[in-house]
C-alpha cells in the first residue's frame, strides 16, 4: 500500500491514521503507517509535551504527526471567559434538565470537567504549536480549513508538510491557494465534523481540482478493499480515524463506550451540532436526540456549544450514562465488531488490500483477452 507520498515520507504503508490517544498514535507509526496525534483535547501545553515525548520514545524513529483545530482568520483579544458570556441562560437551563432527567450525578466538589474543547480558540491551538515544533513532527494538519498563513509558513520553515481538511473541491482549491501540502478529502461517512459529500464522489472531484496536490482519502474507510478504491480513484493515501476507537491501545475509560461502539452499526450515527455547534458525526444517543428535537433551544454555534456542553459531557462519561453515551464515530463503525490491536487493524488492511488488488487484476486481464 505504497504511494509517491508514503515514500517520500518514508511509510510502509499510505495509511495516515488520526487519534486522540498517544499510545494509538506511536501503534500507527510502528505499524508503517503515519500517527497523527488530535490536540484539540489538549488545554496545558505541559500535558501535550508529556505526551508528544511519549510517541517520541515509543514510535521507534517512525514519522508522526499533530492534528490542531484553528480558525484561519485570527480573532484579537477573545478570551474563553468572554465567550462563556455569551452563552444564554435557557441553554444553560435545558443541559441542567437533561441531565436531571436521566439521573446524571453532579461531580464531586473542586473536581474540573475532563473535557474541555478550547483547542479550537486560536490561543491555545498556537501554545500546542510552540510545544509541537519543538519536536520531529512530519505533518500539521487543521481540521478547521486553512492554518493562518504564518502558520502555514512557520511549519514550512522547518520542513514540516501542511495538511488541511476539506469537505468539497471549493475548499480543496482554496487550500491549494493558501499553500498547504496536502488535502483530505472528507467525505460524509466521516466521523467528527465533516460536510455533505460523499466519499466516492468527493475523493475524484477534490483529486481533480487540486492536480498534481497530494490528496488523502476520508470518510468511512476501515477495510483494505476500501485503501484500494481510495487509490484507484487517485487518492495518495488514505486518513483513517473511527477504526482506531476500539483497538486495544485505545484509552476511552469507558467500557461501556466500547460496548456501544461494537454493537452499533452503520446506520447509528447522525450528523448532529450537538456537540461542538458544527454538524458532527457521533453515535446517535438520546442526547442527540434532545438537542435535534424541534422542541428544544436548538444548538449554539460553535465555540459556544462546545463550552455549554462540557462539564455535562464529562459527567456522562464519567458516570457512564448509557442511553445519553456517545463520541464522534463515523459510519465505518458498523464494521467495528471486536476489540483488535493496532497491529492486527494493519494485518486485516493489507489482506484486503491485496485481495482487491488481485480481483483487479484478474478482471483487467480478463479484459484483455477478449
Amino acid at each position: 500500500m505504497q504511494t509517491e507520498l508514503s515514500k517520500r515520507l518514508g511509510l510502509e504503508h499510505a495509511v495516515f491514521g488520526f487519534t486522540p490517544f498517544p499510545a494509538v498514535a506511536a501503534a500507527i507509526s510502528r505499524a508503517g503507517g503515519f500517527g497523527v496525534l488530535g490536540a484539540v483535547r489538549y488545554t496545558a501545553p505541559d500535558e501535550l509535551k508529556r505526551d508528544l515525548d511519549w510517541i517520541e520514545t515509543h514510535a521507534e524513529g517512525r514519522p508522526y504527526g499533530l492534528d490542531v483545530v484553528m480558525p484561519a482568520k485570527k480573532v484579537e483579544g477573545v478570551t474563553e471567559a468572554d465567550v462563556e458570556a455569551m452563552i444564554p441562560e435557557g441553554h444553560r437551563q435545558f443541559v441542567r434538565d437533561t441531565l436531571a432527567k436521566y439521573g446524571v450525578p453532579e461531580l464531586a466538589e473542586g473536581e474540573a470537567s475532563g473535557w474541555r474543547i478550547t483547542g479550537w480558540m486560536e490561543q491555545v491551538a498556537r501554545t500546542q504549536l510552540d510545544v509541537a515544533f519543538e519536536y520531529p513532527i512530519r505533518l500539521l494538519a487543521n481540521a478547521l480549513g486553512s492554518p493562518p498563513a504564518d502558520v502555514v509558513a512557520r511549519a514550512h520553515d522547518r520542513g514540516v508538510l501542511v495538511a488541511a481538511l476539506a469537505g468539497s473541491a471549493r475548499h480543496a482549491r482554496k487550500h491549494q491557494e493558501a499553500g498547504i501540502d496536502i488535502v483530505v478529502a472528507q467525505g460524509y461517512e466521516a466521523g467528527g465534523h465533516t460536510g455533505e459529500i460523499a466519499s466516492m464522489v468527493l475523493t475524484p472531484e477534490v483529486v481533480d481540482a487540486v492536480a498534481p496536490l497530494p490528496v488523502l482519502a476520508a470518510g468511512g474507510i476501515g477495510s483494505g478493499q476500501q485503501v484500494a478504491a481510495a487509490l484507484a480513484l487517485g487518492a495518495q493515501g488514505v486518513w483513517l480515524g473511527s477504526i482506531w476507537l476500539t483497538t486495544t491501545e485505545a484509552d476511552l475509560h469507558s467500557p461501556a463506550l466500547t460496548r456501544k461502539l461494537l454493537a452499533a452499526g452503520s446506520g447509528d450515527t447522525v450528523r448532529s451540532r450537538a456537540l461542538t455547534g458544527k454538524p458532527a458525526r457521533q453515535l446517535r444517543t438520546e442526547w442527540t436526540d434532545a438537542w435535534d428535537d424541534r422542541g428544544g433551544p436548538g444548538t449554539l454555534p460553535m465555540p459556544l456549544q462546545g463550552l455549554l456542553v462540557a462539564e455535562a459531557v464529562s459527567r456522562i462519561q464519567k458516570y457512564e450514562v448509557e442511553p445519553l453515551l456517545g463520541t464522534p464515530v463515523g459510519q465505518i463503525v458498523g464494521r467495528m465488531t471486536s476489540e483488535r490491536s493496532v497491529q492486527a487493524v494493519f494485518d486485516d488492511l493489507t489482506r484486503g488490500f491485496e485481495r482487491a488488488v488481485d480481483r483487479i487484476n484478474h478482471i483487467a486481464g480478463r479484459s484483455g483477452q477478449s
